[in-house]
């Protein structure tokens, strides 16, 4: 007599990652970062949009304050030196002490300044496989700045999404235009 058969169950999907949700808190500002390249290496550019507080911490309005948009570019570079690039100059713009969040489509600098930093610093600027860190010079200058601040916090969305359900990212599509023509910009 053959085995009994198992009852057949549907497997549950994987769900996709969700978005963060990007929501600027009281007092806090929004550095929207992208970086682009054409060619890896190749020239590149970087682009950070600067989202002023509407709001102070203990929660009255600010004098509205339009965004600041920064970019530049590099003759020679890569993607992940742009996304870096966007970041650093974003939390440079501001003045020490900012409460400030960091919105990047890039899981890559996502996990580096979030999951693991912390191990690298520990083990000499080393990877888990014992190579040095990529780009171990922009993350530095960016764990140095992030250190001059009173808090930062990272938020991801994906990128490269466009339309009215995705309304809510227009400074990622923005940051990401800004990058692509300073990237043309060093070719």
């Amino acid at each position: 007599m053959p085995p009994a058969r198992r009852p057949y169950r549907s497997r549950p999907k994987k769900q996709k990652a969700a978005d963060d949700v990007v929501e600027q808190r009281p007092g806090e500002a929004l550095i929207w970062t992208d970086g682009a390249c054409k060619g890896n290496p190749g020239p590149g550019g970087w682009a950070a949009i600067v989202v002023p507080p509407a709001l102070d911490v203990d929660g009255s309005p600010l004098p509205a304050t339009d965004p600041v948009e920064l970019s530049g570019g590099d003759a020679h570079t890569t993607n992940n030196r742009m996304e870096y690039t966007a970041a650093l100059e974003g939390l440079n713009s501001l003045p020490a002490g900012s409460t400030v969040a960091i919105v990047t489509d890039s899981k890559l600098m996502l996990d580096s300044m979030t999951k693991w930093i912390d191990g690298w610093k520990r083990k000499g600027w080393r990877t888990a496989s014992g190579d040095p860190v990529k780009n171990q010079d922009l993350v530095t200058a960016l764990d140095e700045a992030i250190n001059r601040h009173a808090a930062v916090r990272w938020l991801w969305v994906r990128g490269h999404e466009t339309g009215d359900e995705h309304a809510h990212k227009a400074f990622n599509d923005r940051a990401d235009r800004l990058a692509v023509a300073a990237a043309a910009a060093a070719a």
